[in-house]
């Protein structure tokens, strides 16, 4: 555990390093914010497709975000050369955190359900926190030195970029201990992958891949607000602890992936 976050230290500087090298020798300019707001998880707790089982496993995600700004130089205070890359893209890197608690909801758990089964899903437990970091390439389809003129104008973006992300899970039951008949639903007590079963109390590194559609709104010369909704994929179906073998359990094809709407603050460094 200590040492993949070293491993996420050691990126976010290269990240953060290359930024401030970039500026340095082609006279880019630099933003700076923060990112807070609900995160949905969408995982293998509870019933696909049911509304209560998506709003209830809901947590919160937070988050510093850095920009390249390809349009403006801070040392001369001045606007680059007017090119369309300059002036429809930003470059956003971003270290970020967030954490889910998770539920079983739906029909296998409703109280009408008296079972051994229902009692096991009612009382299994779960939660999963997540660190990212990674890049974004944001593009404002109107100009952004219009945007960046006009104080109190919108500026639409959308975004598509990766991450490498470190998660911590813990699945448990109010029952008891994890891994017997007495207390564990059946499928879970399946082998997945090699495991012993098919549920997780572990740490892990994963890729994903973050897609975003927001809007700034100009705030003051030299700072916006944001308001932003990710989607970002997970490429293992780990990160929430659970996984019931896909080969006996169709229905659990997708792995997981989480809808992030956050607002944030950025500033403009001189």
């Amino acid at each position: 555990m200590l040492k993949n976050k070293w491993i996420s230290l050691l990126v976010l500087a290269v990240l953060f390093g290359f930024s401030n090298k970039t500026n340095a020798q082609l006279g880019f300019s630099h933003e700076i914010g923060a990112i807070a707001g609900p995160v949905a998880f969408q995982s293998d707790y509870g019933e696909r497709h049911d509304l209560k089982t998506n709003a209830g496993n809901t947590g919160i995600g937070v988050g510093i975000i850095h920009y390249i700004n390809f349009s403006y130089t801070a040392e001369c205070d001045c606007y680059n050369p007017e090119t369309y890359f300059n002036d429809h893209f930003k470059l956003r890197s971003e270290l970020s955190y967030n954490k889910t608690n998770f539920d079983h909801f739906g029909e296998w758990v409703s109280l009408e359900r008296t079972s051994l089964e229902a009692d096991q899903l009612r009382a299994m437990k779960g939660n999963s926190s997540v660190t990212n970091i990674g890049m974004q390439l944001e593009y404002f389809p109107l100009s952004i030195r219009d945007f960046t003129a006009r104080i109190g104008s919108l500026g639409p973006f959308v975004s598509l970029g990766g991450q490498f992300s470190y998660y911590n899970t813990e699945a448990y039951s109010t029952m008891g201990p994890l891994g017997t008949s007495l207390t564990t639903y059946p499928k879970y007590l399946t082998p997945t992958d090699n495991r012993q079963y098919g549920f997780s109390t572990e740490g892990g590194t994963v890729w994903s891949i973050v897609s975003s559609v927001g809007t700034r709104y100009k705030l003051a010369p030299l700072s916006d607000l944001m308001i932003d909704l990710r989607f970002q994929y997970y490429f293992s179906d780990w990160v929430d602890g659970l996984k019931p073998n896909p080969d006996l359990y169709k229905e659990n094809k997708a792995n997981d992936w989480l809808v992030w709407l956050n607002v944030g603050y950025i500033y403009y460094l001189q």
